[in-house]
């Protein structure tokens, strides 16, 4: 990262006088500094990839080559439910490659990083006033660190309360699999509140689990809108049961694409909640990129928000919750795409963009109602802003969910969420960032696989040898001399209008998806 530049501009400084050259300035071999026993004397980068590209040209045709093989929104929606896969637009991406941010030392000199702190400082005050919230730590790196950084504050609120002995946690059995998670590692016990068919909270449960831990209840973790997509209507009576318990409510931010604007989970009655800012704010989601899961806490949580030692000299960290991340802002340099997000959107914008993010997951699920039944609605049959689609009646068929997400390859369409919550089901997400024509093609595909999964019902296709069970289908498949399918080429690549105009390729045909999960294997060449 140092060039000769830089060590010519810092000598300059100390000289007060321009320094051409270093012809003068014998530096010396820096030292050897590793010590011996941790010094590797094996080879290493010995895999051909490491040793086959020996131009920039042949490097940029590699990593061309594979992004290529990645289905990505610039092809289509990904309607991932429960992920947001929104626009992450250029313009909001910006400022990431500016040194003032990207080189910034996260532990830099305050007089240094005014403008930096004066950005995250913006940033907590517009997420509190989003979500209704007291105060805001930007130091969580993902929506899961959130969630223990939330119910750590929770901890220790009891604790200061003379209250340590509260350690049951109540989740509902619909919840991410972060949230018990999450909660055992806080120190927490876990009991399980069980949802009606309808995929609301039972209330019945719930009290009686509350009254049974009155004593001892530390909190509540729940989804709003919940994971199975629709908004309950007696959220804010679940906070008042969980409140005269003693408890705290603890609110999973993920689906807050669908509130931004509309409504504040601090108003209606959770004392803590992260949020995703790598989904509902625009950072880019997925590949196990950098993420950011800041947590929006109530009053009287604010004492117990975790703390970073190093900027806060007066903090006594024996009283306080102590980091949750390395750096004091967490992934403190992507904080400018959120930062850009929602100062080019304002007020208005958010509000909008939750308003058309319900609105499309609704023209979905009226669409796919007829073909797909819409597992779960609200009072007044509608979802929010994602939708479950039920798969498991062609079962008998021989068809499963697995079947009907590869078939989606074949017509250029990433698979929705599959057998979550619900095994047998299709989460589906559209978010705001799709236009009405891609949201009928998605459906268009989705109903044309209908019509081909009742072909294999009806008898009239082969329950294994059918355009289902042998999906994606590749161009090596396809352009092989030797083919035995009851069906057509055509058939199998261009199921659709857009496929014919614009084909994405498959790079492999089916696997068994199962197998490789169960039996791991190294892809490295053989040791000899």
């Amino acid at each position: 990262m140092t060039t000769p530049g830089d060590i010519e501009l810092l000598m300059s400084i100390f000289r007060g006088t321009p320094v051409r050259d270093l012809v003068d300035h014998n530096l010396g071999d820096a030292k050897f500094r590793i010590p011996k026993f941790a010094a590797r004397n094996t080879e290493f980068l010995t895999h051909p990839i490491f040793n086959t590209h020996d131009t920039e040209t042949e490097m940029l045709r590699y990593l061309k080559k594979l992004e290529s093989r990645d289905l990505s929104l610039c092809h289509s929606m990904i309607p991932l439910g429960s992920c947001t896969m929104k626009l992450n637009a250029t313009a909001e991406m910006f400022p990431i490659s500016w040194p003032e941010f990207a080189k910034l030392h996260p532990f830099a000199p305050a007089d240094q990083t005014a403008g930096y702190i004066e950005m995250c400082k913006q940033l907590e005050d517009w997420l509190a006033e989003i979500t209704g919230f007291a105060a805001i730590s930007l130091q969580p790196n993902a929506g899961s660190q959130g969630e223990y950084a939330g119910l750590l504050a929770i901890r220790e609120y009891h604790a200061s309360r003379n209250e340590a002995h509260r350690n049951v946690c109540l989740i509902p059995t619909s919840a991410h699999g972060t949230n018990p998670a999450s909660a055992v590692m806080a120190g927490l016990k876990v009991v399980a509140i069980a949802t009606l068919k309808d995929g609301d909270i039972d209330l019945a449960d719930l009290r009686a689990k509350a009254d049974a831990h009155a004593r001892d209840l530390a909190a509540l973790m729940v989804t709003y809108p919940s994971t199975h997509g629709v908004f309950e209507p007696t959220i804010r009576e679940i906070c008042e049961i969980v409140h005269t318990h003693g408890g705290q409510v603890y609110m999973d931010g993920a689906n807050m694409n669908a509130q931004c604007g509309l409504c504040r989970p601090g108003d209606y009655g959770a004392d803590v909640c992260h949020l995703n800012l790598h989904k509902t704010f625009c950072i880019p989601h997925g590949g196990g990129g950098p993420g950011v899961g800041p947590i929006g806490v109530a009053k009287h949580l604010v004492p117990f928000l975790p703390a970073a030692a190093a900027l806060n000299a007066d903090v006594d960290l024996n009283k306080r919750v102590g980091p949750v991340a390395q750096a004091p802002y967490g992934s403190a340099s992507i904080l400018t795409i959120s930062w850009m997000y929602i100062r080019m959107m304002g007020p208005d914008g958010l509000k909008r963009a939750s308003e058309i993010a319900i609105l499309n997951a609704n023209y979905i699920a009226k669409r796919l109602h007829p073909h797909f039944p819409v597992l779960f609605k609200g009072k007044r049959g509608l979802v929010a802003h994602e939708c479950i689609v039920d798969l498991r009646q062609w079962r008998s068929s021989g068809i499963e969910v697995e079947d009907v997400a590869k078939r989606l390859m074949d017509y250029g369409f990433h698979a929705p969420t599959v057998s979550w919550p619900v095994a047998g089901t299709m989460m589906i997400e559209p978010t705001e960032s799709e236009a009405k024509h891609e949201l009928d093609r998605f459906c268009d595909a989705m109903i044309s696989i209908r019509a081909e999964i009742d072909d294999i019902a009806n008898g009239e296709t082969d329950r294994q040898n059918n355009l289902l069970k042998n999906a994606p289908h590749s161009a090596r498949q396809i352009a092989s001399e030797k083919w035995d399918r009851p069906y057509s080429r055509e058939q199998a690549a261009f199921p659709a209008p857009w496929t014919r105009e614009h084909k994405f390729w498959p790079s492999v045909a089916r696997i068994d998806n199962v197998y490789g999960d169960r039996n791991l294997f190294c892809s490295c060449p053989p040791m000899d």
